[in-house]
């Protein structure tokens, strides 16, 4: 399954479309730096799971279907919930670089990022003692630029340190769950 951006592709000069990008992010920080308080934000997404292992997902008027493959029980109606988690860093990262970029004045024609993970998949069963968070991963960026090398990691090392999915998956943080029994 390939989610595809739909509509038409306006062909915009990246000069163009830099500027375009620093002057949003600049009303964005004016607004927000003006008034810290609104700078705090939660998302609410939802998730269900009826017949079968298929789970749609639903934030605001977005929603995606997320399933398990045959192997696994599921109709590969979609793409397993690691798929998205993975997708969330990949996109997160590639495109604070992009945003930041642009903010900044540097040229990223383009932005490549590559993610692999190592899981125990033994450990998602609760056998084998392993942990069933992933064991290690590893992101290579590449960004296609005339930039100096030195303008480049500096650039990287800063998005990383303020990239909420990097972060995520990076650093611990406070989850809570609350459950709940009976139909609605």
């Amino acid at each position: 399954m390939t989610i595809a951006l739909t509509g038409p592709r306006n062909p915009v000069p990246q000069a163009e479309r830099d500027a375009h990008v620093r002057s949003c992010q600049e009303k964005v920080i004016q607004r927000l730096s003006t008034d810290p308080d609104r700078a705090v934000t939660t998302s609410t997404m939802s998730g269900t799971v009826g017949d079968g292992v298929a789970c749609t997902v639903t934030q605001g008027r977005h929603s995606a279907v997320m399933d398990m493959g045959p192997a696994m029980g599921g109709e590969e109606r979609g793409p397993s919930p690691g798929f998205f988690a993975r997708a969330g860093i990949v996109g997160c990262v590639a495109i604070a670089l992009k945003l930041a970029a642009a903010r900044e004045g540097l040229t990223f024609r383009s932005v490549d990022i590559d993610l692999e993970t190592t899981s125990d998949d033994l450990a998602i069963f609760g056998l084998g003692g392993g942990r069933a968070a992933p064991l290690e991963t590893r992101i290579t960026i590449h960004i296609d630029t005339d930039e100096p090398d030195d303008s480049v990691s500096d650039l990287i090392e800063r998005v990383l340190e303020m990239d909420t999915w990097f972060l995520a998956l990076r650093d611990p943080q406070n989850v809570s769950v609350a459950w709940q029994t009976g139909s609605d």
